[in-house]
């Protein structure tokens, strides 16, 4: 599996990895290292770090994929969205939409929803946009301008809605009335693609402009 990382203009790392060259995100904070996603070799890519922290964005496969070695090896707890644990629960999730795939699950220690959370010393808004995938979330760390957006919003883009779950009006209202009401500069972290900014997508994204 080729694996790819560089730092991002606020000192986060970004790796991309796994099948869909899914982004993962290691985040310095006061209190250690918070790690935004797992996809397949986040584990191996980051066995030279300490990880404190875990955060799911959503439930889908390439996103979770070494979440439970991650939690076992590492022992740091992790968070998500009560409807990705049931998603992750679901043994059977990927054979009935053809791809003959299990990932291993991984519990909560504690469930995140629309609120205001300090992770790690920092704190962070945490949205909850669905329409991708039920239990979507998103990180934005208004201190640093930086925005993880999951499987929501790409350059150019936004995530696909014709997954079990999915929802393209859900999807588009949920960014039109959370996501563009962030500051223009706010730098969004995608889970798939290169970084933009709420401005550039604002005036220029086909799906919400």
């Amino acid at each position: 599996m080729n694996m790819q990382s560089h730092q991002t203009p606020n000192g986060v790392k970004m790796f991309t990895g796994g099948p869909l060259e899914t982004n993962f995100y290691l985040v310095r904070t006061p209190e250690g290292n918070l790690l935004i996603d797992a996809p397949e070799g986040a584990a191996r890519a980051l066995a030279g770090e300490r990880i404190s922290l875990l955060v799911l964005t959503h439930g889908h496969f390439d996103h979770v994929w070494d979440a439970a070695e991650i939690a076992q090896t590492q022992g740091c707890p992790v968070l998500m969205h009560q409807t990705t644990e049931e998603i992750m629960a679901d043994r059977n999730l990927l054979r009935r939409i053809g791809i003959d795939l299990e990932v291993n699950p991984v519990k909560a220690n504690r469930y995140l929803g629309e609120e205001h959370a300090n992770l790690l010393g920092k704190d962070f808004q945490i949205l909850e946009v669905p329409g991708h995938c039920p239990g979507s979330i998103c990180l934005h760390d208004p201190g640093a301008g930086l925005f993880f957006g999951g499987d929501v919003l790409f350059a150019g883009g936004v995530g696909r809605w014709d997954l079990p779950g999915g929802d393209k009006d859900l999807l588009i209202s949920g960014i039109r009335s959370k996501l563009l009401r962030l500051p223009d500069q706010t730098i969004v972290l995608p889970g798939h693609g290169p970084s933009t900014t709420i401005g550039v997508e604002r005036v220029s994204n086909p799906y919400i402009a």
